[in-house]
Protein backbone atom coordinates (compact mmCIF):
# COMPACT_ATOMS: atom_id res chain seq x y z
CA UNK A 1 0.00 0.00 0.00
CA UNK A 2 2.73 2.50 0.92
CA UNK A 3 4.73 1.48 -2.17
CA UNK A 4 1.84 2.33 -4.45
CA UNK A 5 1.36 5.66 -2.66
CA UNK A 6 5.05 6.42 -3.20
CA UNK A 7 4.73 5.66 -6.91
CA UNK A 8 1.69 7.92 -7.25
CA UNK A 9 3.49 10.66 -5.32
CA UNK A 10 6.61 10.43 -7.49
CA UNK A 11 4.48 10.43 -10.64
CA UNK A 12 2.49 13.48 -9.51
CA UNK A 13 5.45 15.52 -8.31
CA UNK A 14 7.55 14.52 -11.33
CA UNK A 15 4.82 15.42 -13.79
CA UNK A 16 4.15 18.80 -12.19
CA UNK A 17 7.88 19.54 -12.05
CA UNK A 18 8.40 18.58 -15.71
CA UNK A 19 5.35 20.59 -16.76
CA UNK A 20 6.70 23.65 -14.92
CA UNK A 21 10.23 23.18 -16.20
CA UNK A 22 9.16 22.73 -19.82
CA UNK A 23 6.94 25.80 -19.68
CA UNK A 24 9.84 27.84 -18.31
CA UNK A 25 12.27 26.55 -20.96
CA UNK A 26 10.13 26.70 -24.10
CA UNK A 27 8.83 29.66 -26.04
CA UNK A 28 5.37 28.26 -26.80
CA UNK A 29 4.79 26.21 -23.67
CA UNK A 30 3.34 22.73 -23.33
CA UNK A 31 -0.01 21.49 -22.12
CA UNK A 32 -0.40 19.29 -19.08
CA UNK A 33 -1.96 16.53 -21.18
CA UNK A 34 1.09 16.32 -23.46
CA UNK A 35 3.40 16.21 -20.44
CA UNK A 36 1.42 13.39 -18.82
CA UNK A 37 1.14 11.49 -22.11
CA UNK A 38 4.83 11.64 -22.96
CA UNK A 39 5.99 10.76 -19.45
CA UNK A 40 3.49 7.90 -19.26
CA UNK A 41 4.30 6.55 -22.72
CA UNK A 42 8.02 6.57 -21.99
CA UNK A 43 7.36 4.66 -18.77
CA UNK A 44 7.10 1.47 -20.85
CA UNK A 45 10.77 0.50 -20.31
CA UNK A 46 10.08 0.70 -16.55
CA UNK A 47 7.30 -1.85 -17.02
CA UNK A 48 9.80 -4.18 -18.71
CA UNK A 49 12.17 -3.64 -15.78
CA UNK A 50 9.39 -4.42 -13.30
CA UNK A 51 8.52 -7.61 -15.17
CA UNK A 52 12.18 -8.59 -15.12
CA UNK A 53 12.35 -7.95 -11.38
CA UNK A 54 9.50 -10.42 -10.90
CA UNK A 55 11.67 -13.13 -12.46
CA UNK A 56 15.23 -12.15 -11.43
CA UNK A 57 16.64 -10.32 -8.43
CA UNK A 58 17.87 -6.88 -9.48
CA UNK A 59 19.99 -6.25 -6.39
CA UNK A 60 23.31 -7.23 -8.00
CA UNK A 61 25.39 -6.15 -10.96
CA UNK A 62 22.67 -7.31 -13.36
CA UNK A 63 20.20 -4.98 -11.65
CA UNK A 64 22.50 -1.99 -11.86
CA UNK A 65 23.16 -2.58 -15.56
CA UNK A 66 19.48 -3.15 -16.38
CA UNK A 67 18.42 -0.09 -14.38
CA UNK A 68 21.00 2.10 -16.13
CA UNK A 69 19.90 0.89 -19.55
CA UNK A 70 16.21 1.30 -18.71
CA UNK A 71 16.56 4.78 -17.24
CA UNK A 72 18.70 5.91 -20.18
CA UNK A 73 16.21 4.50 -22.67
CA UNK A 74 13.20 6.14 -20.99
CA UNK A 75 14.96 9.49 -20.50
CA UNK A 76 16.23 9.60 -24.08
CA UNK A 77 12.81 8.73 -25.51
CA UNK A 78 10.92 11.26 -23.39
CA UNK A 79 13.42 14.06 -23.93
CA UNK A 80 13.40 13.39 -27.68
CA UNK A 81 9.60 13.65 -27.77
CA UNK A 82 9.54 16.82 -25.66
CA UNK A 83 12.27 18.44 -27.74
CA UNK A 84 10.54 17.64 -31.03
CA UNK A 85 7.14 18.85 -29.82
CA UNK A 86 8.50 22.08 -28.38
CA UNK A 87 11.15 22.74 -31.08
CA UNK A 88 13.96 22.94 -28.51
CA UNK A 89 16.48 20.96 -30.54
CA UNK A 90 19.61 22.29 -28.86
CA UNK A 91 18.29 21.64 -25.35
CA UNK A 92 17.80 17.85 -25.31
CA UNK A 93 20.39 17.22 -22.54
CA UNK A 94 18.73 19.91 -20.42
CA UNK A 95 15.36 18.21 -20.83
CA UNK A 96 16.77 14.69 -20.54
CA UNK A 97 18.44 15.20 -17.17
CA UNK A 98 15.26 15.81 -15.12
CA UNK A 99 13.55 13.00 -17.06
CA UNK A 100 16.41 10.68 -16.07
CA UNK A 101 16.09 11.75 -12.44
CA UNK A 102 12.38 10.96 -12.40
CA UNK A 103 12.76 7.61 -14.14
CA UNK A 104 15.70 6.83 -11.86
CA UNK A 105 13.45 7.17 -8.83
CA UNK A 106 11.01 4.74 -10.43
CA UNK A 107 13.90 2.33 -11.08
CA UNK A 108 14.92 2.49 -7.42
CA UNK A 109 11.32 1.84 -6.38
CA UNK A 110 11.29 -1.17 -8.71
CA UNK A 111 14.49 -2.66 -7.29
CA UNK A 112 13.62 -2.16 -3.63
Amino acid sequence: SSGINAEYGVALVGTVAMYSLLNLMSVNGVSASITVSVLGYCMLPMCVLAATSAIFSLKGVLGVVLCAITVSWAAFASSKLFVSVLAMYDQQPLVGYPCALMYGVFAVLTVF
